[in-house]
C-alpha cells in the first residue's frame, strides 16, 4: 500500500520514497562545471548531458568523473535528437548506431544509470489526405533495424545502463507504437515520460505510457499551456502533482526541463513551496 503525505513524499510499506531531481544542460551553462555547480546549489542530484551540444559529442569520462565527485552529483545522458539507426542509407544508419553504442560504453564507465532517446518517425510525404511515413511503408525494414539496435545495445550495456525512449507526440503512430513494444521486450530499455510533449500533442502519448507504467524510469517535468511547453512550473495548466506522484510511485528520476537558469531557480522554489522537495 502506498500513501502520499502532505509533505509531498510517498510512503510504501512504511518506507519513504522520493524523487531524484536533476537539471538539463542549458545554453547559458554549457560547461560541465557550471552545470554541476548550479545542480548542487539547487539541492538536486544530477545533470542530464545533452549530446546535441558540441561540448558533449565525445564524453570526457575522467573530467566528468572528477566534476561529479567534486559536487557530489551524477549524470544522465540525453542522446542526440537526430539519432536514427533505421535510416535507409546503411552508412548513415551505422554511424548513428555506433554513436549510440559509444554513448552506452561511456555511460557504463561513468556510472550513468539512464540514457534518454527520441524515437525518430523518419521522413514522410504530405499527401492531400494524410502524411505517408516511409518507415510505415517499409515497416519490415524499420522493425528489423529496431531489433538489431536492441540486440547491440543489450550486448554493450551488459545490464548496467537503461536506455529510455522519450515520447515526442508520436506514440500514436502504429509503426512507432510497434517499435516501442519491441524495445520494451528488452530489460535494457524503459520509458521517459515528457509530460509537456504529451500535453502539447493533445495527450496522444499517454495511453501507451500508462499501458507500460511499470517500465517508466525517467521523467521530463515542465509546465505547458496549449501547444507551448518547457514552461516554468506553476505557469501552465498541467496537474503537476499528479505527474510527480506518478514519477514517485515508479521510483523515477525527474529532470526539471526548463530552459533558463532563472526558470530553474523559480521552478525549484515552486517545488519547495509545494513540498515536493
Amino acid at each position: 500500500m502506498q500513501l502520499r503525505a502532505a509533505s509531498g513524499l510517498s510512503f510504501k510499506n512504511g518506507e519513504v520514497m522520493s524523487l531524484d531531481w536533476g537539471i538539463p544542460t542549458l545554453i547559458e551553462l554549457p560547461g560541465q562545471e557550471e552545470s554541476a555547480r548550479l545542480c548542487r546549489e539547487l539541492g538536486f542530484s544530477f545533470v542530464e548531458l545533452n549530446m546535441n551540444l558540441p561540448e558533449y559529442q565525445q564524453l570526457d569520462v575522467p573530467l566528468l568523473q572528477s566534476v561529479a565527485e567534486r559536487y557530489s552529483i551524477y549524470f544522465t545522458i540525453h542522446l542526440d535528437e537526430n539519432l536514427d539507426m533505421c535510416d535507409f542509407n546503411p552508412r548513415v544508419a551505422e554511424a548513428y548506431m555506433q554513436t549510440m553504442l559509444d554513448a552506452v560504453r561511456s555511460a557504463k564507465e561513468l556510472g550513468v544509470p539512464v540514457l534518454n532517446m527520441h524515437l525518430s518517425s523518419g521522413v514522410y510525404f504530405t499527401l492531400p489526405d494524410k502524411k505517408a511515413y516511409l518507415y510505415d511503408m517499409n515497416r519490415e525494414h524499420f522493425l528489423e533495424r529496431i531489433r538489431e539496435a536492441i540486440a547491440m545495445c543489450e550486448e554493450t550495456a551488459e545490464g548496467a545502463v537503461t536506455v529510455c525512449i522519450e515520447n515526442t507526440g508520436v506514440f500514436a503512430l502504429p509503426f512507432l507504437k510497434e517499435a516501442v513494444e519491441l524495445f520494451l521486450q528488452s530489460p535494457s530499455f524503459g520509458l521517459t515520460f515528457d509530460i509537456g510533449h504529451d500535453h502539447s500533442a493533445g495527450g496522444v502519448d499517454k495511453a501507451l505510457i500508462m499501458e507500460h507504467e511499470d517500465r517508466l524510469r525517467h521523467f521530463h517535468i515542465h509546465d505547458a499551456l496549449s501547444r507551448k511547453n518547457h514552461m516554468m512550473l506553476g505557469t501552465g495548466e498541467l496537474d503537476l502533482a499528479w505527474y510527480i506522484a506518478l514519477a514517485e510511485r515508479n521510483n523515477c528520476r525527474s529532470v526539471l526541463e526548463v530552459k533558463t537558469v532563472q526558470a530553474l531557480r523559480e521552478s525549484a522554489e515552486w517545488l519547495r513551496k509545494h513540498k515536493f522537495i
